[in-house]
């Protein structure tokens, strides 16, 4: 661990002990962590190291770390309670470790090239929740030998690089975010008009607060946000287009290279993630435990409501 980190989190009593090696992956966002190992229960001090370190670098990667699912499952806890998704499948007999698996193929022109069939979307998990999840503990089971990285952004980055302007148009704004915008064509149609009662489209602020380091979040993706509420279907497009665009920029990113039981856990809160499907026409498979998270609330709201 870099002895700056090293020096904040034992003077803060975050850690004890040498036990986690970190290096960050770049100036915004991600860093490698060593060291991990889960036995069986994780003590309170690992747990609250983990957890500051999340906040710091919003993503963390970790190597050769094969977690079986009670494994799995208890890194996730670390975070908070856990939950399932309501289209995606999951592993058997554990309802929450999603099963994630992917073959992504091309499509062919009239010149007869191909090209990838790019499927997936920055995006931020379950934004069509009343309360988003917190984060994601993600684990790979079966890797291509070449492609299927995830890129990350940090969604406060882009909001820090939005120009005053659009800062100022977007202040106090709410958004649209809809299961069925992203998972209508996945669900069969007598399904839908129950999964549109049990999971309403929830509106929440473009500019979220961040509930633990107070930042200012750009909440909208191209996954569950259909449309700025209280502005023209044309406006609203356009303007969802442009803040969509923004966590494009590669000065806001960090990619990470899949290898055999990888893991990788990061803030659902402060990041959109991109799992890049460039590996047609091997697959790739994925284990995913969502952590619960809570309302979202913007800069000039008075925080969230406790009762």
């Amino acid at each position: 661990m870099a002895d700056v980190e090293r020096e904040t989190l034992v003077s803060t009593g975050v850690i004890d002990a040498p036990r986690l090696s970190v290096a960050p992956c770049g100036p915004v966002l991600g860093a490698q962590v060593a060291g991990l190992r889960i036995d069986g229960s994780i003590d309170a001090n690992l747990a609250s190291a983990l957890r500051a370190l999340l906040l710091r670098h919003k993503v963390l990667f970790f190597r050769d770390l094969d977690l079986d699912y009670e494994q799995h499952l208890a890194l996730a806890r670390v975070w908070g309670d856990l939950e399932g998704h309501p289209v995606i499948k999951h592993v058997p007999g554990y309802p929450e470790i999603l099963d994630i698996r992917g073959s992504e193929g091309r499509v062919e022109d009239n010149a007869g090239n191909h090209r990838f069939q790019t499927l997936d979307k920055w995006h931020a998990d379950v934004t069509f929740r009343a309360s988003p999840s917190m984060g994601a503990v993600l684990r790979a089971r079966e890797i291509p030998e070449i492609g299927g990285d995830t890129l990350w952004a940090d969604a406060a980055a882009v909001y820090a690089g939005l120009p005053d302007a659009v800062k100022t148009r977007i202040e106090g704004l709410t958004a649209t975010h809809d299961l069925l915008f992203d998972f209508g064509d996945r669900v069969a149609p007598e399904r839908r008009a129950v999964i549109a009662t049990e999971f309403p489209p929830q509106h929440h602020p473009i500019v979220r607060t961040h509930p633990e380091t107070g930042e200012r979040v750009l909440f909208v993706n191209a996954s569950f946000t259909s449309c700025i509420d209280g502005l023209g279907e044309t406006e609203s497009a356009e303007l969802l287009m442009y803040l969509f665009d923004r966590f494009k920029v590669p000065e806001y990113q960090v990619r990470f290279r899949w290898t055999p039981n990888a893991v990788v856990v990061w803030d659902n809160r402060a990041t959109q993630h991109y799992p890049v499907a460039d590996y047609w026409p091997a697959r790739r498979r994925m284990e995913r435990v969502t952590i619960r998270g809570d309302v979202p609330f913007g800069p000039v709201s008075a925080g969230p409501v406790v009762s």
